[in-house]
């Protein structure tokens, strides 16, 4: 049960930040997802974004900043075992069920609602 609980407030927490990027610095969603995917990365990159998902789990893992982490973890991965390539190859590498599951779960409602423009 307190795994849940730090699950839920972890995860709440992060949601409450991009609520407040929204209503308090008066950013437009896509620039709230944008800032919380560009701070995943970084927290990434510093080797904080782990321990936070060790922590609270599906708190940390599943909001929209653990995209950012899940690209830096594929590229720095992917370029210690082949190079700079692995750059590019590993944000694919990791992120793309991810990417394919939005694009196709995307289309498919699409189909069956009627999206306006």
């Amino acid at each position: 049960m307190e795994k849940f609980l730090i699950a839920f407030l972890v995860g709440g927490g992060i949601c409450v930040i991009g609520q407040l990027m929204m209503d308090v610095l008066k950013l437009t969603p896509a620039h709230t997802m944008s800032t919380l995917v560009v701070a995943g990365a970084v927290l990434g990159s510093l080797g904080l974004y782990e321990p936070l998902i060790k922590f609270a789990g599906a708190g940390a893992s599943v909001p929209i900043s653990s995209f950012g982490y899940a690209l830096v973890k594929g590229a720095l991965g992917e370029a210690e075992r082949t190079g700079t390539i692995g750059v590019l190859t590993g944000i694919f590498e990791v992120t793309s069920a991810g990417i394919s599951a939005a694009i196709v779960f995307g289309f498919i409602a699409a189909l069956i609602f009627k999206p306006k423009g």
